[in-house]
């Protein structure tokens, strides 16, 4: 602990403002315990700072945490918007099932915190599910919350097709990219296929009789995005945003894989491949792997009650980079 506020602050100071990291601290109490560290030099408000002067040094390690918080590195893509990606894995028909229910749980989620919640393209199963969704959503620190959510997402349940009542696991990939802006990934014309087709909807029935829908293969990567609006104009645009955002991410995965040694355990380290996250119905419960957190509210959770686990793993991802940085 410091011998007073001030010492603190310029250490902190000394130590990590070369880096260039801006640095916010509650001048209120700093300042009160300066002022009440000199009145103790009156005798006649000796008395009034002896009793202000520890409720304020209690305050100094919540100033100093906030401190330290605010110098850590600040992911670049952090305020942008994002697209999420959702996908049905291991388990059939009910993980699509289970896919549209993720789906509604991030819309749900999306809504509360004033976002824009907007599908750009969308496939379903015969009975409801989801094949594949791509949704687009905009507003502010979307990508700083939602990139926790990127992962396989499991589930422990009856499912609906299940006669003798037994317990499936099934499962879903949900996939959080930064939206890319056209001065961060440059497409050359000749990289890209772009053809034009018919959009339909469930059950092979067709939505327009109209070549509206755009399907773009980026020819380096192999990557191939599909937009089925009724727009073909609109369909190009939505196709090309989305292809942007999973060039640029796999740009960032690449750099992150470099750092990956530095960073290894990491919470939102990026691999889609790690299970998460649990749903288990018949007990109620979620269970965050990567901070072995389990929240006995599942029905909240999937009516898009995800503050709290978002909050725990924002709070051990800053926990671990100031590990690493030895602070």
């Amino acid at each position: 602990m410091y011998d007073n506020a001030i010492e603190m602050v310029e250490t902190l100071k000394k130590d990590y403002l070369g880096m260039g990291f801006e640095v916010e601290f509650d001048k209120h109490v700093l300042s009160g315990i300066a002022e009440a560290e000199a009145m103790l030099a009156d005798p006649e408000m000796k008395a009034l700072a002896e009793e202000e002067l520890p409720v304020l040094r209690r305050r100094i390690p919540v100033v100093e945490q906030g401190l330290r918080i605010a110098l850590l590195p600040r992911d670049a893509a952090d305020a942008r918007p994002a697209i999420l990606e959702i996908r049905p894995g291991t388990g059939g028909e009910e993980a699509a099932l289970f896919a549209g229910d993720l789906l509604r749980m991030y819309q749900k989620f999306c809504e509360s915190q004033g976002w824009k919640f907007n599908i750009v393209e969308q496939s379903q199963t015969e009975i409801g599910g989801i094949k594949e969704v791509i949704v687009n959503v905009q507003g502010e620190g979307v990508f700083a919350r939602l990139k926790y959510e990127r992962g396989v997402h499991r589930v422990q349940r009856v499912p609906e097709t299940e006669s003798g009542g037994r317990i499936h696991t099934s499962a879903a990939t949900v996939a959080v990219l930064p939206e890319a802006e056209d001065v961060d990934i440059d497409i050359p014309a000749n990289d890209i296929r772009i053809d034009t087709m018919r959009a339909s909807g469930a059950g092979g029935q067709h939505v327009n009789t109209t070549d509206s829908a755009v399907r773009i293969t980026h020819m380096p990567s192999g990557i191939v995005v599909t937009s089925s609006e009724k727009s073909q104009h609109r369909n190009r645009e939505i196709a090309m945003q989305v292809l942007r955002a999973r060039l640029y991410e796999a740009e960032r995965d690449k750099l992150d894989s470099e750092r990956a040694e530095a960073r290894k355990g990491q919470v939102g380290s990026g691999d889609r491949s790690e299970r998460i996250r649990t749903y288990n119905f018949p007990q109620g419960r979620m269970t965050d792997h990567r901070i072995n957190l389990t929240l006995y509210k599942l029905d909240q959770v999937m009516q898009g009650d995800l503050s709290e686990v978002i909050d725990a793993l924002v709070a051990d991802d800053q926990a671990t980079m100031l590990a690493e940085m030895g602070v």
